[in-house]
């Protein structure tokens, strides 16, 4: 008898791992393609965008561009995972109901949630996974493109190797903002510099300086005076400066400052938020924005918990509607999350519940849908 319990476990044990291989494989496939998907799809419609205006709007060199858009690649795959975890569950699960192979599970004395199992468990894991890159790769990676990019603005009119030279920098409808007189340009050093700012109301400043060069915070030039002069000739005020960081030629990189959540993890970012010279309205965005970095990687479990019961179809229906449903939950969840957000930081709402509501949202469907759904028959 007891060999008989024996042998009859042994079988059960054996077949639901069976079973839990079978399905983590189709899963597995099916996620690697989801990611792939929605990471060419937002490259294509945002990265790629940003690609292309750096190049013709800030003159970043093609190159430096390109791989801007790699180091971001992180933050973008953060945001594809949990969708490609959703595509997995609904694609998978559909074929194998319409295939009614489920149905065939479940009159084997095989329930929906230990189907399901596997599916949370995978879920799981990439929850960590999406937390874990966008504690330590993300921030680091787009911390990098930034830094790229301001270097590649301050370095874009600075001609190596010539002497006394003139550029400038227009404003709208070719404004003359600044005219820079350089004596000398070696190893993107400048020498006898002389800058001519025309980019303040009724004043003009005037920049002397025996060196310059640029760096990410800015133009710094060493040795020199600032003269600032009204439109009548009249010298107003006389700097005298032995090291002074200007912003010439980065005010475009102001666009690109306003990611400085996203190149902070939760610990840096919390750190941050307990300065007391934030204003208000960045305060309520930047916690906004700590707290999603928890919402976001549980959102992976939240679709899971969505996605199975959507994915069970009735026997009437003969046709794979995985996709159709991805997108929609997809499409719903994003559009709240934004909605959500902008309440957050605008304080409307408060801001954990912000960060919180589309997962709120779905997570209480998803209980009802899944409930309603253990105790029906396919």
């Amino acid at each position: 008898m007891i060999t008989k319990i024996l042998k009859y476990l042994k079988e059960k044990y054996y077949s639901v791992k069976v079973l839990d291989k079978y399905l983590l494989k189709q899963i597995i496939i099916m996620f690697l393609m989801g990611v792939f998907v929605f990471t060419s799809i937002i490259f294509a419609s945002d990265t790629f965008i940003t690609l292309i205006k750096q190049i013709s709007q800030f003159g970043v060199p093609f190159k430096v561009a390109f791989i801007m858009v790699l180091l971001n690649l992180p933050a973008v795959i953060v945001l594809s995972i949990p969708m490609g975890v959703l595509l997995s569950t609904v694609m998978v699960l559909n074929r194998l109901s319409l295939s009614s192979e489920i149905t065939v599970m479940r009159s084997c004395g095989i329930s929906l949630n230990r189907i399901a199992k596997p599916i949370f468990i995978f879920s799981i894991v990439m929850a960590l996974a999406t937390f874990v890159i966008n504690e330590s790769v993300a921030p680091v990676m787009t911390k990098t493109s930034k830094d790229l990019a301001l270097w590649s603005l301050g370095q874009k009119n600075i001609p190596d190797g010539k002497e006394n030279f003139v550029f400038k920098e227009l404003g709208s409808n070719s404004y003359l903002r600044r005219l820079f007189y350089v004596g000398k340009s070696k190893n993107k050093v400048l020498y006898n510099v002389t800058v001519l700012d025309n980019s303040k109301p009724d004043t003009i400043q005037v920049l002397q300086a025996r060196e310059g060069k640029t760096s990410t915070e800015g133009w710094v030039f060493d040795k020199g005076a600032i003269y600032t002069i009204d439109h009548n000739g009249q010298v107003l005020n006389t700097t005298l400066f032995d090291t002074s960081t200007v912003q010439f030629g980065l005010d475009l990189s102001s666009s690109m400052n306003n990611n400085l959540a996203g190149e902070m993890n939760f610990a840096n970012l919390s750190k941050y938020l307990k300065r007391s010279d934030i204003p208000d309205e960045e305060r309520r965005a930047y916690t906004v924005q700590l707290y999603d970095k928890i919402a976001l990687p549980v959102a992976t479990i939240v679709f899971v918990l969505l996605g199975v019961p959507l994915a069970i179809t009735p026997p009437r229906v003969r046709y794979n509607r995985g996709f159709l449903f991805t997108i929609l939950i997809i499409f719903a969840f994003y559009v709240l999350r934004a909605l959500s957000i902008s309440m957050g930081g605008a304080g409307t709402i408060p801001p954990l519940l912000a960060a919180w509501i589309p997962n709120i949202t779905l997570t209480i469907l998803g209980s009802i849908l899944y409930y309603r759904k253990v105790y029906t028959i396919c």
